[in-house]
């Protein structure tokens, strides 16, 4: 058989089936299906590579992650954070701005989703933000920026997809560690774009925090942020994996939800789980359809083919990364973001790692790549939702995130290309 013939029908299917707006896990098992009846493999292969997609320990942490995200976000813990990054940022010139920055990079280190960020902190920083005077279009577009943090601060279900999507064998202890400069690099960025622009259009500072209800804040906002500390502690220190975390942290969620804050009645946990149910079911299915596509594309040689044609066109690795990272780019305007982490990274990772580069850093590099791509159309989750809650149009919320998406390009492309602020805490802790 022709592998030229197989590639083409891979490929051809998979983006006639995403123009015809089918599901992306069944384009990529129906694509991967139809190449492989091309080639007369066994169909008992994709069952079994389907399968041994979902056979993973670590694949365990993302139900965790989720589910504890899923409880807080139910809560009011968003509000507990926001009020803690107002103690702490809230008195600089538009200063809730960089509260939103802040909020949604504490409640990023909760629920690892940026879908989850704009949700819960759009929903109380928006209004908030339109009720002291800030314009709606900046209100959405500095929400949905802030946002992208939870794709890249541990503890980002993503990176755990990382992991899996390179076989497992990066350890998600490193991608976490990984994770935490570049996560403080961009919200100061963010911060210093929304203080300038603020500036420029002229808002005020925010009426300051009494000083007796600091106390309090303070630890409401410690509390919340323990379900952090548990899952990044535990692993960091190897008292737990990532999966152990993950449990624990949904039962400190639980406590703090349900028993000690009472926000939220038990009844709605049937609700919680539901929700959590149909979010795992929906990961696990999409990873096992990447499974059996990543494998076809292996089978074909794609990855090798691939490298051989970068290092063809240059042996530069400053162009090749360039490259990569436009390609992203522009793939992440119209896919999202989990699919092509799935997709991408069984052929990209052997392209960078002949450059040299460590598959810790560039799994970061893609993280940040593929989160802003969360915020361009057509596709744009996050934009999508941020502008939904503003009650903005998109082009008015897309407008408004345009200088805070020059600024993280800006600083894709300083990671990129310095290293050292990506592997500095994975290389302290070996």
């Amino acid at each position: 058989m022709d592998p030229t013939i197989a590639i083409l029908i891979l490929c051809l299917t998979f983006a006639l089936l995403i123009v015809l707006r089918f599901p992306i896990s069944l384009a990529l098992a129906a694509s991967a299906l139809l190449t492989v009846l091309y080639l007369k493999v066994p169909l008992a292969t994709i069952g079994q590579t389907m399968i041994q997609g979902m056979n993973s320990y670590s694949l365990l942490t993302i139900p965790f992650f989720i589910l504890a995200g899923q409880i807080m976000g139910e809560g009011q813990m968003a509000l507990r954070l926001i009020n803690l990054a107002q103690v702490i940022v809230g008195g600089i010139r538009g200063g809730l701005a960089m509260v939103n920055c802040v909020a949604c990079m504490f409640f990023g280190n909760i629920s690892g989703s940026a879908i989850a960020d704009v949700s819960s902190i759009g929903s109380v920083m928006i209004p908030m933000m339109k009720k002291k005077g800030y314009d709606t279009d900046y209100a959405v577009g500095v929400t949905v920026s802030a946002a992208i943090q939870g794709v890249v601060v541990p503890p980002s279900h993503n990176l755990v997809l990382y992991s899996l999507a390179a076989g497992g064998g990066i350890s998600i202890t490193s991608l976490f560690l990984a994770g935490i400069v570049p996560g403080l690099i961009l919200c100061v960025s963010l911060m210093i774009t929304s203080y300038f622009i603020a500036i420029k259009r002229g808002y005020t500072k925010s009426e300051p925090v009494p000083i007796r209800e600091i106390p309090k804040i303070v630890r409401d906002g410690l509390l919340s942020l323990m379900t952090a500390v548990i899952i990044l502690g535990g692993i960091f220190s190897g008292w737990f994996t990532a999966t152990e975390s993950g449990a624990l942290a949904c039962l400190y969620a639980f406590i703090l939800t349900f028993i000690i804050y009472r926000d939220i009645p038990i009844s709605r946990m049937w609700i919680i789980l539901k929700r959590t149910f149909r979010t795992v079911a929906m990961v696990l299915f999409l990873i096992a359809a990447s499974a059996a596509f990543s494998w076809v594309l292996a089978f074909l040689k794609v990855p090798a083919m691939l490298t051989d044609w970068m290092l063809g066109i240059t042996d530069s690795p400053f162009i090749i990364l360039l490259i990569i990272n436009v390609l992203l780019l522009l793939l992440g305007a119209p896919m999202d973001m989990a699919p092509l982490i799935l997709i991408m990274t069984p052929i990209l990772l052997p392209v960078v790692t002949t450059l040299g580069m460590d598959p810790v850093h560039f799994g970061i590099i893609m993280m940040l790549n593929l989160g802003i791509g969360l915020l361009t159309p057509p596709v744009g989750t996050v934009l999508f939702v941020g502008s939904a809650i503003g009650n903005i149009s998109i082009s008015a919320g897309t407008k408004a995130m345009i200088p805070f998406f020059y600024v993280m390009c800006v600083v894709l492309m300083i990671l990129t290309y310095v290293p050292g602020l990506v592997m500095w805490l994975p290389n302290l802790m070996k």
